[in-house]
């Protein structure tokens, strides 16, 4: 009687061991075309009348990292004036379309192609765009003057804010754009908006100075 006893709670013993776990399954990560249910996406830039011919000069320059970088699909639509981009089954991100679309808003903002190319490499890199009357509303000679300070002669001024930023500025009549990262557009920003309002070039270099050696430490 009792060896069947010790019998019957070994066998019950046995059972309320757990066996061995699963193998944890490996899922392939998903390509950019699975993410959106393989549907294709597009991206549409519009290109202004003044960009066009430049557009058709450095056209080889957009396409190629493009198309054979991001893995992007890109036309010029001749009939619409637009640049269309669209995803490809090989496209290894999805972000890459936006990375795209900017570069190529980038240019037609009038950025150069060597310095709006950073925005594909870089993903902490920006375009902040603002008008001189956002600063401070100026009409006819004044406002003449405010641009005339903000480029300096012969461009001096917007260089030497782009060499202490590590930033690029376009001015375009009485629209600026910058492009770089955040806390460096913020110190050209800044730069910009004193020179509209009237500070002389000297003041708002000695300041940069001060600003740019601050951050140096700072990194």
């Amino acid at each position: 009687m009792q060896s069947s006893m010790d019998v019957e709670t070994v066998s019950s013993q046995t059972q309320n061991e757990p066996g061995p776990l699963p193998l944890k399954p490996l899922f392939e990560p998903l390509k950019a075309h699975e993410m959106s249910d393989g549907r294709v996406q597009f991206q549409k830039v519009n290109v202004p009348p003044h960009r066009y011919s430049p557009l058709k000069k450095v056209w080889m320059d957009i396409y190629t990292p493009i198309f054979e970088q991001m893995k992007i699909d890109i036309r010029m639509n001749l009939k619409a004036r637009r640049v269309e981009l669209k995803t490809r089954a090989d496209t290894p991100d999805i972000s890459n379309l936006q990375k795209c679309a900017d570069f190529v808003h980038a240019f037609m903002l009038g950025f150069d192609v060597i310095d709006a190319i950073a925005l594909l490499r870089l993903d902490e890199l920006y375009v902040e765009s603002f008008e001189i009357k956002d600063v401070k509303t100026l009409r006819g000679e004044h406002l003449s003057r405010a641009i005339g300070r903000l480029s300096g002669k012969g461009g001096k001024t917007k260089f030497a804010i782009e060499n202490a930023t590590k930033t690029r500025i376009v001015i375009a009549d009485t629209k600026i754009h910058i492009l770089g990262s955040f806390a460096n557009i913020k110190i050209a920003r800044d730069s910009l908006c004193s020179l509209i309002l009237g500070s002389p070039a000297g003041k708002v270099y000695s300041k940069l100075r001060a600003v740019t050696a601050r951050l140096a430490e700072r990194f």
